[in-house]
């Protein structure tokens, strides 16, 4: 039987590389589907994910099709939670317990039954940023599994850690957390 995996794509200039681990995973057979924040769909489309999932994506907590879809993601459907990238917004907010949209509530409705697994991707200094840090050890003794950042230049740029990891090495992780 095909794993279910719900990933979350947040507002990152890495988000594209969410369609590479996406179709990585989908040529393993895993069935795919994929929550995109707003910022997100700034980056990568909504059609590229249902093109390779063959699965609506969602971006609202209210639809006509599941009148309570955080609840039946999070707890009938989902086999693991993975947020790819992982936002500095996104992290700060998973650990403040908001809930005012879709992937907020489906974390809180979770409530760790599942693995979530968190891929920060994020300039250096907000990588390194006490607030950030802060949330990201609170996350994990939460029970989250923070994947590793790489190094190098980042979009802006600089150099340095916050580089999204690369989805292979990525996909190896999910794997290992099934």
């Amino acid at each position: 039987m095909s794993k279910n995996i719900l990933l979350y794509v947040t507002g990152s200039i890495s988000a594209y590389k969410a369609c590479f681990l996406t179709s990585l995973l989908s040529k393993k057979g895993y069935n795919i589907r994929v929550i995109q924040s707003k910022g997100s769909l700034e980056f990568v489309g909504k059609a590229t994910f249902e093109g390779l999932t063959h699965n609506k994506v969602e971006t609202e907590m209210f639809n006509n099709d599941d009148p309570i879809p955080h609840i039946n993601i999070a707890q009938n459907w989902a086999d693991i939670i993975v947020a790819y990238p992982a936002s500095a917004d996104c992290i700060n907010r998973m650990a403040a317990g908001l809930a005012d949209d879709l992937f907020g509530a489906v974390f809180l409705a979770n409530n760790f039954d599942k693995p979530v697994l968190i891929a920060p991707a994020m300039n250096t200094n907000m990588y390194n940023h006490p607030a950030v840090q802060e949330n990201l050890k609170k996350l994990e003794n939460w029970g989250c599994k923070i994947l590793p950042c790489g190094e190098g230049e980042m979009a802006c740029g600089t150099k340095g850690v916050g580089r999204l990891i690369e989805p292979q090495d990525a996909l190896k992780l999910i794997e290992e957390s099934l």
